[in-house]
């Protein structure tokens, strides 16, 4: 794919959207492209986690190991490992390759580094970071008022 399909793809997901053409433009010229047979582990649950991926093509499936099972399937446009792009942790997950796939890999030293040269993004994206917070909060409490009622 050529930058221009990078940065367009970059543009549909709606966090790194937030960030800007030019911003999108540095992560497409500075990420890196992995390709994955059908089987393939992204990553493991319990690893480290010092990036996020946007899934070009094919689809992973994401399983969630916390005593339960949770599972849900990343598709072209979709991010996976949002918060290893701002803080380091350890992946909640497990990601493996449906079919033959390919994703763009945001390492977070790069993303840092978008966001440290332009503060308007960086400032952007902690105020979605914020309102997505208010809402887990407001849904939170919404929950347990209807538990307790």
């Amino acid at each position: 794919m050529s930058i221009e399909d990078d940065v367009a793809l970059l543009a549909r997901v709606s966090t790194l959207r937030l960030l800007g053409e030019q911003a999108l433009r540095m992560l497409a010229i500075g990420s890196e492209q992995r390709d994955f047979a059908r089987g393939d582990v992204m990553f493991n649950v319990g690893e480290p986690a010092d990036a996020g991926y946007v899934v070009q093509r094919g689809a992973f499936q994401i399983t969630m190991e916390n005593g339960g099972v949770h599972e849900t399937v990343a598709r072209p446009g979709d991010l996976i490992g949002e918060l290893a792009l701002v803080m380091p942790m350890r992946r909640q997950t497990t990601a493996v390759a449906l079919e033959y796939s390919t994703a763009i890999r945001i390492a977070r030293s790069l993303f840092q580094r978008v966001l440290e040269s332009d503060p308007g993004a960086a400032l952007r994206l902690r105020d979605e970071f914020a309102a997505r917070a208010n809402q887990v909060a407001s849904d939170i409490v919404m929950v347990g008022s209807k538990l307790t009622s």
